[in-house]
């Protein structure tokens, strides 16, 4: 077997597939890890769903496997190192995500700054609807410079928003924060200053913890946080201190690990802490832009001498972003000095 789909593709990708490779599309085995094992044996790409874990164990099974591919980002559940060993292609859709979690944290921000609307709609009367404020006019925190804020940026800029920005990865001094019409400044200022946070930062162990109670004393009374990054960015009792005590008004996170707020989380039932499950990628364009990427390096992958000559197969707008080929000239990351060297956690 060529290709084995645990995650579906859009119809019209998986018949373009199915003509060129021998294709299984079996979702069932998501849940199933001794039959995956089984299947894999003999596969030489397989696409995964985000819960599917790929250790080292697991590539044992599957000596034969070229590619892994993911329709959503969930490097936390692939061991990169092994599969760089085994010689395994990593690839995930990254941007094709962009816009549409750059439309969630948008849709977030409208949501929180008019909580009353869900009242309204439940048939509250007027007297018992909670006013809401208006994004114009008001000031935004960008915290972290992935592809999602160069999206998001403009959307707000538009709206009458004010910007402020900080990357503990991306110098103060880089011009892609007059590119993207942001005002750098230090974390203690963006979170003293913005009346709501988006929080879009690529996530390394090294930000583990990152966002405890030092940081988050600095955070504007009443403020508003978004996110689409990894939950383990927080320190969850920081993060619980914070949404009682009047620092944080509401927060909204997508895809947070399962654990982040269930029973036992100092977070475990905070009623202005609400969690999405990967709703930002959750999109028909978003499929549709992840399944064709997905099937092209698919493609490409298993016949890399024909595919230049295939005219199904185009240029790929991606191909720096497959997670063991990253850097790239469009990611500020990687032509920036750093400022994370400077940074010192404090000491508890």
């Amino acid at each position: 077997m060529d290709v084995l789909l645990v995650d579906p593709l859009v119809p019209e990708a998986l018949t373009w597939l199915q003509e060129r490779h021998d294709v299984s599309y079996r979702p069932e085995l998501g849940d199933d890890p001794i039959k995956l094992r089984t299947h894999t044996y003999k596969t030489r790409a397989i696409v995964l769903p985000p819960h599917v874990v790929v250790s080292r164990e697991f590539l044992d099974f599957s000596p034969k496997l070229l590619l892994i591919a993911r329709m959503q980002i969930s490097s936390d559940n692939t061991d990169l190192e092994a599969c760089a060993r085994r010689q395994v292609r990593v690839v995930q859709a990254r941007s094709a995500t962009v816009r549409s979690n750059a439309e969630y944290l948008l849709y977030g921000l409208l949501m929180l700054y008019r909580r009353g609307m869900i009242s309204a709609l439940l048939g509250r009367q007027l007297a018992q609807v909670r006013m809401g404020r208006e994004l114009a006019g008001s000031t935004v925190g960008l915290l972290g410079l992935a592809p999602v804020a160069h999206v998001l940026a403009p959307m707000l800029k538009a709206m009458g928003v004010r910007l402020l920005g900080y990357d503990p990865a991306v110098h103060h001094a880089a011009p892609i924060w007059d590119k993207i019409g942001v005002e750098p400044v230090t974390l203690p200022e963006l979170l003293s200053r913005s009346d709501a946070v988006s929080l879009q930062v690529v996530y390394a162990v090294r930000f583990r913890g990152w966002l405890n109670d030092h940081v988050l004393n600095h955070c504007k009374p009443g403020q508003l946080w978004v996110g689409v990054s990894r939950s383990s960015l927080f320190d969850p009792a920081a993060l619980a201190h914070a949404l009682t005590d009047g620092r944080i008004d509401a927060c909204l996170l997508d895809g947070a690990n399962p654990n982040f707020a269930a029973e036992g989380s100092p977070l475990f039932g905070i009623p202005n802490l609400h969690l999405t499950p990967r709703l930002g990628s959750h999109t028909r364009e978003a499929k549709l832009r992840s399944s064709w990427y997905v099937a092209h390096r698919v493609h490409e992958t298993l016949t890399p001498s024909t595919t230049r000559g295939d005219p199904g197969i185009r240029a790929s707008d991606f191909g720096l972003l497959d997670s063991l080929d990253i850097a790239g000239n469009d990611d500020p990351h990687s032509v920036s000095p750093s400022q994370w060297g400077s940074f010192e956690p404090p000491r508890r």
